[in-house]
């Protein structure tokens, strides 16, 4: 994601170094197993203030990193920290302003957009994130290359690739062919985003950047790149997200966090001394939860519950 979005930004001359400190900072507060993770921590923190990953990214650069004598959290810039607030609930973002009036979350209460580098960080992660889950549900064996020939977007540049370098028609080739595939489908999608922002900027005519957060979203896809990104989409829901071994492997993983939570709860001295000594226990565990590695998650419930999952 970093890489496609400094790639964009320098072609649009926007500030690569923003959209590099955005595009690594984003995901710091997604839980172990990813959005399944999330979901289930937050029905853990529903009676607690609940949880939000986007939220709780915000929260570790301001809060929970302690690298500094003086103060708490990272001292970002605000757009650095705007940029990492991807998405608020308006219960939060009410909060959030309250605390910090005109801040981060103002945007989410007057419907502004933030500025263009957490816009192209924006696409740029939804442009990443379809193409590692094509791979990795190639290499998995959850899709097939056969399946994803339904998918115009993939299929042209699988053709185009096969014309290029007949001999990856061989079985023995069939990953570099994918790989080949995905890498023309991801500089076409940078080529599109670069060329309709170019013409959405200039039919805008923003002449600063609260003039361009006024404009609405101007880092976008042309429309018919728009519509074939979102039928990938469409079938990595259907053929991936869904399938039967996905499901059943995300239904562990929410047991999995939804024991340790229950667990720590309980036995507070099970964790860290600094996260079991905070005064506010459901909002730590969350916290501690939220900082795992999947691995390291598996690892504690098994330490825990005496089980084994995954």
């Amino acid at each position: 994601m970093a890489q496609l979005g400094r790639s964009i930004a320098r072609a649009l001359g926007l500030n690569e170094d923003l959209v590099e400190a955005v595009a690594l900072a984003h995901d710091l507060g997604h839980t172990p197993f990813g959005h399944a993770g999330q979901d289930t921590l937050n029905e853990c923190m529903q009676n607690f203030g609940g949880f939000e990953h986007n939220l709780q990214s915000l929260r570790v650069v301001d809060h929970l990193e302690e690298r500094y004598p003086a103060f708490d959290g990272l001292n970002l810039t605000f757009e650095t920290r705007e940029g990492i607030l991807k998405h608020c609930s308006a219960r939060n973002a009410e909060q959030l302003e309250a605390q910090e009036p005109g801040g981060v979350a103002r945007r989410f209460i007057d419907r502004s957009q933030p500025s263009l580098e957490a816009q192209l960080c924006n696409l740029a992660d939804a442009i990443a994130y379809n193409a590692h889950d094509i791979d990795d549900g190639v290499r998995s064996g959850l899709i097939s290359m056969a399946q994803l020939q339904s998918v115009d977007l993939f299929e042209r540049y699988r053709l185009e690739a096969l014309a290029e370098y007949p001999v990856l028609a061989e079985p023995q080739r069939a990953r570099r062919l994918l790989y080949e595939t995905i890498r023309r489908m991801l500089s076409a999608q940078v080529y599109d985003v670069i060329g309709a922002t170019r013409q959405a900027i200039e039919a805008a005519a923003p002449a600063n950047a609260d003039e361009a957060r006024q404009a609405g979203p101007l880092l976008r896809f042309s429309a018919a790149m728009h519509a074939q990104s979102a039928a990938l989409k469409q079938f990595l829901f259907g053929s991936l997200y869904r399938h039967p071994q996905v499901m059943h492997t995300t239904g562990q993983a929410q047991q999995v966090v939804r024991e340790l939570f229950a667990a720590y709860v309980a036995k507070p001295a099970e964790m860290p001394t600094d996260f079991a000594a905070s005064a506010d226990l459901h909002r730590s565990v969350a916290d501690y939860i939220a900082g795992m590695t999947d691995r390291f998650a598996l690892r504690e419930h098994e330490r825990l519950t005496g089980r084994k999952l995954l």
